[in-house]
């Protein structure tokens, strides 16, 4: 049974930083099972729908964010800890909502979700 578990989100002012953590178990972050996975960060703010922010590749690790955080936002990952990250920088109010982990199989197309971790940013 996969299970992710997002961490790291909380209250901070325009122009601070977070970092969000999902950790993954039920699943070895093994080169070749990894290559058959995309791993995401979505977020949904109050009353619109869920988008996503950024994915990472397992295969060669290909990143692609949404524009709105292009240049702010950098996802990466670390197969050691079977755990992705999101390091968010230059946060603006816009940023708030819940922010979910997404891991998607490529051979069945099956998403996992994570319980998601509330992103406040406000002065």
């Amino acid at each position: 049974q996969v299970q992710l578990v997002e961490s790291g989100g909380g209250l901070v002012q325009p122009g601070g930083s977070l970092r969000l953590s999902c950790a993954a178990s039920g699943l070895t972050f093994s080169s070749a099972v990894m290559s058959t996975y995309v791993m995401s960060w979505y977020r949904q703010a109050p009353g619109q729908e869920r988008e996503l922010v950024a994915l990472i590749t397992g295969a060669g690790g290909r990143t692609n964010y949404a524009d709105s955080v292009k240049g702010r936002f950098t996802i990466s990952r670390d197969n050691a800890k079977n755990t992705v990250y999101l390091q968010m920088n230059s946060l603006k109010p816009e940023d708030t909502g819940v922010y979910y982990c997404n891991l998607r199989s490529l051979i069945t197309r099956y998403d996992y979700w994570g319980q998601g971790t509330q992103v406040t940013v406000s002065s």
